[in-house]
């Protein structure tokens, strides 16, 4: 039986891990069984009731080229 070809690479997965590192603002990547890519903004996830403040966002609206 043939194996069908992978939805999202291992290549696809570092370039969105690098774009959240060089945006410098932290985020959570999500991958979805569609390979679907999703980068969250740390803001946007809920923190845990005891741990630091979100930190602010940065006035930076420049693209993100993946």
């Amino acid at each position: 039986m043939s194996r069908s070809p992978a939805r999202c690479t291992q290549a696809d997965v570092a370039r969105a891990l690098r774009a959240v590192e060089q945006v410098g603002y932290p985020g959570v990547v999500e991958i979805g069984r569609d390979g679907t890519i999703r980068i969250v903004p740390y803001a946007l996830v809920a923190p845990a009731a005891d741990s630091a403040p979100a930190p602010q966002p940065v006035d930076d609206d420049s693209p993100i080229d993946l």
